[in-house]
């Protein structure tokens, strides 16, 4: 008895070898990322939302305020205003030398952040490319800077200025209280620059470095050739922090200046509410509080992404 059997199909070695090897990989596949739903996102968001919109509304009634009258405010504090005449800005910006207070923080301001960095960006980079121990002191008695809080050494620092003071006039007769407020704006803003800028540049690749030391350039070129522009957004950011801080420090100013022709901003919006509670002119305050808060706001407005550039761009490096 004969069984016929089935042809088997003849498969060549180049199909053989094309069945074995797997399929190339493809586009991974887009999963949906489920978001978490638990308590602390459904009751956080509403929450931050409704703080947000709680201090837009306090900042559009305070600018809105400063355009009206004493009586008006007090009798409709909600009350839309008539007009926007500018008579109170030009009250507040000329009663208690609102307006050489705003120039004198601008210059203390700008040049006080313009030497922080400059001196803490060197200091960082040092700092995060060293192997030293002696590196890892120096950057803990930089955190530890930190958490001093200038309460704690308001007298000391207040005699050693005194001191100096006291030196410049009698060896060379002249000194300017701005130019001690400067001299602590930096001593005190130094730590926390020096060690945010240091987180930052340890997130810098050191191939570049290397690539840089292999065409024969130094130390100070290849900081400030290749990896001070690399560290843009976190300089950007420890600026727009320094502006912030120093622009509404007060206390410092109180201690150390006593002139008034030398207040800053923040002491002339004091010396403007003496003036308008007596005049009982709470608009042109209302206006001064405006000038006060509006340029903070516009820088944040401008750089505020930076800020977050600056603080998440070496995450997962």
């Amino acid at each position: 008895m004969t069984i016929n059997l089935p042809d088997r199909p003849v498969i060549d070695s180049e199909d053989a070898a094309a069945r074995a090897t797997p399929p190339p990989p493809g586009p991974p596949r887009s999963r949906r990322v489920r978001r978490s739903s638990g308590p602390f996102r459904i009751l956080g968001v509403p929450l931050i939302w409704i703080w947000a919109c709680f201090n837009v509304f306090l900042l559009l009634w305070v600018i809105l305020t400063a355009f009206r009258n004493g009586s008006e405010i007090f009798t409709d504090p909600f009350q839309l205003p008539r007009s926007l005449d500018p008579k109170n800005f030009t009250d507040a910006w000329s009663a208690s030398d609102l307006g050489s207070g705003f120039m004198n923080s601008v210059i203390v301001v700008a040049v006080s952040s313009l030497t922080v960095i400059a001196l803490s960006a060197p200091a960082a980079y040092v700092l995060s490319r060293g192997t030293r121990r002696s590196g890892e002191l120096i950057t803990m008695a930089f955190v530890a800077g930190m958490g001093i809080p200038m309460q704690a050494v308001i007298i000391p620092v207040f005699v050693w200025m005194q001191n100096i003071s006291t030196y410049m006039y009698d060896t060379f007769g002249w000194w300017d209280e701005r130019i001690s407020l400067y001299l602590i704006y930096v001593a005190s803003s130094l730590p926390f620059t020096v060690y945010l800028l240091t987180g930052f540049f340890r997130s810098l690749p050191r191939e570049l470095e290397e690539a840089a030391a292999l065409d024969g350039c130094s130390s100070f070129r290849t900081f400030r050739v290749v990896m001070l522009p690399l560290a843009r957004p976190g300089i950007v950011t420890a600026l727009i922090l320094l502006v912030i801080s120093l622009w509404n420090e007060t206390l410092l100013a109180l201690v150390l200046i006593t002139e008034t022709e030398k207040y800053t901003l923040p002491q002339a919006l004091l010396g403007l509410y003496g003036t308008m509670q007596y005049t009982s002119n709470w608009g042109g305050l209302f206006a001064g509080i405006v000038i006060v808060v509006l340029p903070i706001i516009a820088v944040y407005i401008w750089l505020g992404r930076r800020i977050v550039e600056g603080l998440t761009l070496g995450v997962g490096k």
